[in-house]
């Protein structure tokens, strides 16, 4: 294998990975504390057995280290992927099929759309995903993820299948089983309490210990609290899901959203740990190795995954240099499958009901929510309807939602952008807006507009507008009109036809249509119509200084002139 092949499909296979060195061994054996007991609530989460999520972690874990561009982020079954694969599982394997199959099968689907999407070079689909989305989208992930947590920590279920917030209402209005409510609590005060200690990447699991012996004191007492059960010992081995043809179908488009789910939160997090020094972020090799690192759990009978936040900080607070403290994870996991599962049977479902209720109050970014009111009302905007698209739609069409609402915002402040005229300003080199410096002279006779924005469909006729407004403030005597292009880079049919009918009106009204700063990709798509014609080449400048000039000098043929002055 080429070294150039390494470096595109392996890039996480570096010198630099050292999976045995102190500090990424330290840092392997604090990550893998924090995730035994978080992937195996997200499991219970997604409805099902505990032991899934950490078959799936130990596939996703170390096989991200050496596909992903990131030094720190952790694969594994994730909050975002777990709630919605809770809404798809069960729903496809209504008919029968086991819901295990059904999640591995699940994978595979994400993994296939994934590599296909990768093909189709998608992967831009990631910048639709900005920062209101995000806090939005993780503001409605938490109140899901507490609200299929809370019939675990009460011990009481509610019969039907009613919406989320009638949910949440029906829970809270049963009576608890008070030995669950106390188990729960017990966990909660300990993740509580080591939360700002420097024991807190432990705290999960020194919480589940605490869970459990609760669950042992009351249930001698005669209060007994579920626990979850057989947990199979061994690793995973590779075996093909086993799912009806005519689920095919569902699955594939459930994967879709699945895949949007989990590749808007690895590149969001993705984003949120780089660092100057670290290698380049690609989106590109994130999408392939998401797509392939489901493919692998699906394989070893494990449920789709993605990226873990909480789990990267870990990661990167204890010391890890590389991604190879994910190698030494996978590892200490391997010998907690092979030696853990009688322990981690007496653990009490209530426990893990509250770890996930803990994560979930962690996900709600009150700061972000408040910094979004104060910047800007239409994002604060977008975050909300993000979060109400998500609890009253469901996650896929919630984040759709959200990502149209953001595409029709970005439309109407493209639509009415700043333009300016531009004039010279005693004492300051260049040209400048007239309406920021108030004693700005402009060069008589000379009109230099600037439109600060791409021209296209939308904005055209706001375009002609604005541009026939400075012109009538100024007639009579405007001899030339010049669109300061820089920010127009490209244009589309649409804004061909306002420049055309921007010529003629000036041409008739006796100004000279001249173009300032063009960008080459602008010259190519008017060389494409007769604009350039009808404007002249040598009306062309690439420059202000060389505009004013040749308008001071008069070197060209006046407006409906033949001969040169």
């Amino acid at each position: 294998m080429t070294a150039s092949f390494l470096r595109t499909w392996l890039p996480g296979l570096t010198p630099e990975l050292r999976p045995f060195e102190r500090h990424n061994v330290i840092a392997g054996l604090t990550v893998t504390a924090y995730l035994v007991p978080q992937v195996m609530a997200y499991a219970i989460l997604a409805g099902l057995s505990p032991v899934t999520g950490l078959w799936a972690a130990l596939v996703a874990v170390p096989l991200y280290a050496l596909l992903g561009t990131s030094r720190w982020l952790s694969f594994g079954p994730e909050s975002s992927v777990a709630v919605t694969a809770a809404v798809i599982v069960p729903a496809v394997a209504a008919g029968g099929t086991s819901p295990a199959a059904v999640a591995s099968a699940l994978a595979l689907a994400v993994g296939v759309v994934g590599l296909l999407a990768s093909l189709l070079r998608m992967s831009f689909v990631a910048d639709l995903l900005g920062r209101p989305i995000l806090v939005g989208y993780m503001a409605g992930i938490a109140v899901l993820m507490i609200d299929s947590q809370l019939e675990r920590v009460t011990g009481e279920s509610v019969p039907g299948d009613p919406g989320v917030l009638e949910h949440l209402w029906l829970v809270i209005g049963t009576t608890p089983q008070w030995s669950a409510v106390i188990t729960a609590a017990g966990v909660l005060a300990v993740l509580v309490g080591f939360a700002r200690t420097r024991l807190r990447p432990f705290a999960p699991l020194i919480s589940l210990v605490v869970g459990a012996a609760i669950a042992a004191a009351l249930s001698a007492s005669g209060q007994p609290v579920e626990l979850l059960g057989d947990i199979p010992a061994g690793l995973p081995t590779p075996a093909l899901p086993s799912v009806p043809a005519s689920l095919v179908p569902d699955l594939m488009l459930a994967a879709v959203g699945v895949l949007l789910v989990a590749f808007a939160d690895a590149t969001l997090t993705g984003r949120s740990f780089h660092l100057v020094q670290d290698p380049p972020l690609r989106a590109p090799t994130e999408l392939r190795a998401l797509a392939v690192v489901n493919v692998a759990a699906g394989f070893f009978r494990g449920m789709p995954v993605s990226t873990s936040g909480s789990r990267s900080a870990v990661a990167r607070a204890s010391g890890a240099t590389s991604q190879g403290y994910s190698i030494a994870a996978a590892l200490f996991l391997a010998v907690v499958l092979l030696v853990a599962g009688p322990v981690l049977e007496v653990v009490p479902q209530a426990a893990l009901g509250a770890l996930v209720v803990y994560a979930a109050v962690l996900l709600i970014d009150v700061p972000g929510f408040r910094g979004l009111w104060r910047f800007q009302r239409s994002e604060f905007l977008v975050a909300l309807v993000t979060t109400a698209g998500v609890l009253v739609f469901g996650v896929l069409y919630g984040v759709l939602i959200a990502v149209g609402l953001s595409v029709l915002l970005l439309l109407f402040e493209v639509a009415r952008p700043h333009s300016a005229v531009l004039g010279f300003v005693p004492d300051l080199a260049g040209m400048h807006d007239i309406t920021d410096f108030p004693q700005t002279r402009e060069e008589p006779g000379l009109l230099i507009f600037r439109y600060d924005s791409p021209l296209f469909f939308a904005n055209a006729d706001n375009f002609l507008t604005n541009a026939r407004t400075a012109v009538q403030e100024r007639m009579p005597g405007v001899e030339w009109f010049a669109l300061q292009s820089e920010a127009i880079v490209e244009v589309d049919s649409t804004a061909v036809e306002a420049l055309e009918v921007l010529v003629r009106e000036l041409r008739a009204a006796g100004v000279r249509f001249v173009l300032v700063r063009a960008k080459s990709e602008l010259l190519d798509d008017l060389s494409r119509t007769s604009l350039i014609g009808e404007i002249g080449e040598e009306y062309i400048f690439p420059t202000l200084p060389t505009l004013v000039g040749a308008f001071r000098s008069r070197k060209f043929s006046e407006p409906g002139s033949d001969e040169s002055s």
